[in-house]
């Protein structure tokens, strides 16, 4: 479905939007629940990765196809490593057979995990021999997805001796880490995080309890975007929300103050204010903790005029596509004065942006969502807008609660 996008009036927003649950709380909560029943889910999300999740946890199917779930591919590979007595082989779409998980196989396979390549080395699909792991000591490099690691935390609160994770070089998306043991923790399972080594000790038999998962922040950002391009004077309530937010992704209320929009925290809820114009000047922000804001941000820049200089985006060209290079090329098509390294963006003030251009999303949702709220300064066509849904599900009707104008294509 290819849609074009348009904004008729120029009023302030005065609007409240209610957002699923955050899908990397759900999907780490889901392979928990799977290992300790006792645990109850609330607020879960609706994004086709978690779907995808749920069905590969409960299919006795013997080959398991994720789609575009990366997340999901990650945590199920720890998950059936150490699952005793089953075989699956775990596959997906073209793009998820070409994004690497060497790294996470080789950590796996240290510890005694059985685990083998169908086709490509270093690649999905893979064959994993579920058994009992005995081993407790894994190095990994900490220069790599987040979500490795985490899936090597999820599998050792069930190992019997647990698990000792050492991060070797550089450690990043440090929050997302931290985002697991703080679950881990929420959940009395005992675990410790210093320097470069990680703990998690065995999990005994947990209490009966439910966890309500807070919102998604990354989806949060398409409404900041909106906000920095309002009217001074509209406001954006969401819900739910917390200050003290287990979410990498929640810096999005500290930077968008560059960008003239306040947020105000009440019970369960953020209000987005604008209160002023952006900054002027250049924005230079280390984004190593928070990748999945960078699309959204430079789309932002470009709409206000704005100079910036992104780095920490190294895990950015392993992702649904390059988006790296994908945002250079649709920001190009609309005007920008763009370049990127392997893991940088800078972006100069543009004179010019062209209308009714056809931004390409290249089966990543969020180049949908970063590039739509641009439709609040030039009409806009995205294509294959369907794509939206691997993290949010009626992200089409939010944008038009607030304003936005849907024509098919």
């Amino acid at each position: 479905m290819d849609i074009l996008l348009n904004v008729s009036t120029s009023a302030k927003i005065i609007e409240k939007i209610v957002i699923s649950g955050s899908k990397s709380e759900s999907n780490r909560l889901l392979i928990l629940q799977q290992l300790f029943p006792e645990i109850s889910i609330e607020n879960l999300s609706d994004s086709d990765d978690s779907i995808h999740l749920q069905h590969a946890l409960s299919t006795k199917a013997s080959l398991i196809d994720i789609g575009h779930a990366g997340t999901a591919m990650r945590f199920l590979v720890g998950y059936f490593a150490s699952k005793q007595n089953s075989e699956v082989i775990l596959t997906g779409s073209e793009r998820m057979q070409q994004r690497p998980i060497g790294i996470l196989v080789e950590a796996l396979r240290d510890l005694g995990a059985d685990i083998f390549y169908e086709e490509n080395e270093g690649y999905p699909p893979v064959r994993i021999k579920g058994k009992a792991i005995i081993k407790n000591n894994v190095q990994i490099n900490g220069n790599v997805s987040s979500q490795y690691i985490s899936s090597l935390i999820l599998m050792g609160t069930h190992l019997a001796k647990g698990i000792t994770i050492e991060l070797t070089g550089k450690i990043t998306s440090i929050p997302y880490i931290n985002m697991t043991l703080s679950l881990l923790n929420q959940l009395e399972i005992s675990t410790h995080f210093e320097g470069n080594t990680i703990q998690v000790l065995p999990a005994k038999k947990l209490q009966k309890q439910t966890v309500v998962v807070e919102s998604d922040w990354s989806s949060a950002s398409y409404f900041y975007s909106v906000a920095a391009f309002s009217e001074v004077g509209s406001e954006i309530q969401l819900s739910a929300y917390k200050k003290e937010s287990l979410q990498g992704d929640s810096c999005l209320a500290e930077i968008y103050t560059h960008f003239g929009v306040e947020t105000v925290f009440d019970q369960n809820t953020i209000t987005l204010k604008k209160v002023s114009a952006s900054e002027a000047g250049l924005l230079t922000l280390d984004l190593k903790n928070a990748p999945d804001i960078a699309q959204t941000i430079a789309v932002t820049c470009f709409g206000l005029g704005v100079t910036c200089h992104l780095t920490g985006l190294h895990t950015l060209k392993i992702k649904e596509t390059d988006r790296l290079e994908a945002l250079e090329a649709e920001l190009k098509k609309l005007g920008a004065s763009i370049s990127i390294t392997n893991e940088s963006l800078s972006l100069s003030t543009s004179e010019v942006m062209h209308e009714n251009i056809a931004i390409k999303t290249y089966n990543d949702h969020r180049m949908a969502m970063a590039f739509a709220p641009l439709a609040f300064k030039v009409p806009i066509a995205i294509l294959n807008a369907e794509v939206v849904s691997k993290s949010y599900q009626k992200f089409w009707k939010d944008m038009q609660q607030i304003g936005i104008q849907i024509k098919e294509l």
